[in-house]
């Protein structure tokens, strides 16, 4: 019997993109649900009841939430190449380590440049700058994130970084992530875009504009 496999999603979540590219990358059939996040439907409450947030992976009728834990599954479950986290304990434990900073920090501050304006937000792309610079480091002298070819930390940055980020900042009318300023970075991205699934999960820029800055604006009518 064939694996059944649903992925409840977001067109334009980073964490959504990212478990879509992790199936890709392992040749993972699976059925893709758009969700409307204004009207959540009774399955992702049924499959996420905790949290009620996509994505949500669905195995034969099994649930697993959280982005970083889908991809941990998917790599565990199906295990051909491309192998997704480090089998050493240690590499795989620093992958995780940067995952959760990703996660944790430079999404968090990312939120506060797209949330805040004046000296506030100038303090918050110094910030987010500084978090940039941290990662870029974990990257110096490989070819990826992961060593010699993608793998988990790779697809945790490739969707945000590659174009969640640069249509963000677009959208703001800002210019800190530049090549100038982050040289190892884009050179990661250009190896990564080269990739043909990658391509295949890009988030639609015009449409991802349109969605950041109705966004923007909403928010700041409600805050008059």
């Amino acid at each position: 019997m064939a694996d059944e496999v649903k992925l409840f999603g977001m067109w334009a979540s980073p964490y959504s993109r990212r478990v879509e590219l992790a199936l890709k990358l392992k040749g993972i059939p699976y059925e893709y649900i758009e969700e409307d996040l204004s009207n959540k439907s009774s399955l992702l409450l049924k499959y996420n009841p905790v949290h009620q947030k996509i994505p949500v992976l669905v195995h034969n009728g099994k649930s697993i939430p959280e982005s970083l834990v889908i991809l941990e599954y998917i790599d565990e479950t199906w295990r051909n190449n491309p192998v997704l986290l480090p089998r050493d304990p240690y590499k795989r434990s620093i992958a995780r380590f940067w995952a959760k900073f990703i996660d944790e920090k430079i999404l968090i501050t990312t939120r506060k440049v797209s949330f805040t304006t004046g000296k506030e937000q100038d303090q918050a792309m110094e910030e987010l700058s500084e978090q940039l610079k941290l990662l870029e480091n974990e990257l110096k002298g490989k070819p990826y994130f992961a060593g010699e070819a993608i793998g988990y930390l790779d697809i945790v940055v490739a969707n945000f970084l590659v174009f969640w980020f640069r249509n963000l900042q677009e959208a703001l009318g800002i210019n800190m992530f530049t090549k100038e300023r982050f040289p190892i970075i884009f050179e990661w991205i250009e190896k990564v875009v080269a990739i043909d699934v990658v391509e295949v999960c890009r988030i639609p820029k015009e449409r991802h504009l349109v969605y950041i800055r109705t966004r923007l604006e909403a928010i700041k009518s409600a805050s008059k």
